[in-house]
């Protein structure tokens, strides 16, 4: 097959193992930046230009687009799909994920459990939020936040209502979220693909640090999700309708809580903790589906 895989950037670990494992199974790799490409759209002939030549070869994509790149980057997904070029993600899917309040509307619609959430537009109101997600602390994240950026915990309500107010000077909005202290700055990442759950790591903040991102300085260790945790992971996968994805999670009194479900995962720190071959877990997977 000729595989193409959106990325800004062909260096990038993840990108590179999938190329690696594409190669190994005897299919043509090529690393596509999505912002490069022009999309030609006409009556019942959709086509994609880049650099010198059409890409009407292409059998299967696989997205790896970052959030700054979430609108155009779906747009050349989509492009592909009315193509008929199968993709390992949806464009809808992709975007669904990115926005944060969408995905907990539907999650939680669908009965799983999560830290206690507040969005509010722009409230003045800061006591109230904070009464509403159980009091301080309580962890306030930007809804376009990535790898731990703009998350913030706020251990009183005076930090809380400067960090609120910093936010909605800069309108940029915000979920405030219910702090789960006996998580301990840990949580838990699986990887699901094809639905199924094919690796786990637990993720722990440096000393003093409440964000578990290994892009922080976190660490990780391999670990074995117990049932419910399972269920959480496969059902989420399934509710956003992203066959391939990173769901976050933390363990808490009350069963495991949903942080977070990313439709572009990295692939290092999974197959790094867990020794698993995770590239090669999704190219079989493309092989698997892309007839059906």
């Amino acid at each position: 097959m000729n595989i193409v895989i959106l990325s800004r950037n062909p260096n990038l670990f993840s990108t590179e193992r999938l190329v690696v494992e594409g190669e190994k199974r005897g299919h043509i790799m090529e690393v596509i930046d999505p912002l490069k490409c022009d999309l030609i759209i006409e009556k019942e002939k959709p086509t994609i230009y880049y650099k010198d030549r059409y890409l009407d070869y292409v059998d299967a994509i696989i997205p790896r687009i970052g959030a700054s790149a979430t609108f155009f980057g779906c747009a050349v997904v989509r492009q592909f799909e009315m193509m008929n070029v199968f993709t390992s993600v949806t464009s809808d899917a992709i975007i669904r994920s990115r926005d944060k309040l969408r995905s907990f509307q539907r999650l939680s619609k669908a009965g799983i459990g999560m830290p206690k959430t507040v969005f509010t537009n722009y409230s003045r109101d800061v006591e109230k939020v904070i009464a509403h997600v159980g009091g301080t602390p309580v962890i306030i994240k930007l809804l376009e936040g990535t790898q731990g950026l703009g998350v913030v915990l706020a251990e009183t309500k005076n930090a809380a209502e400067s960090v609120l107010e910093a936010f909605n000077g800069l309108q940029a909005r915000a979920l405030v979220q219910e702090y789960i202290a006996e998580a301990k700055g840990a949580d838990l990442r699986a990887l699901v693909v094809d639905g199924q759950v094919v690796g786990a790591i637990k993720r722990q903040g440096k000393e003093g640090e409440f964000r578990s991102n290994l892009h922080r300085g976190g660490t990780a260790q391999v670990i074995k999700l117990d049932e419910a945790e399972l269920k959480v992971a496969m059902k989420a996968s399934r509710v956003l309708k992203l066959p391939v994805c990173g769901v976050d999670m933390l363990q808490s009194t009350r069963g495991p809580l949903l942080l977070e479900v990313n439709s572009t995962p990295g692939l290092e720190g999974i197959e790094t903790g867990t020794g698993k071959n995770i590239a090669k877990i999704i190219i079989t997977y493309i092989e698997r589906n892309r007839h059906n």
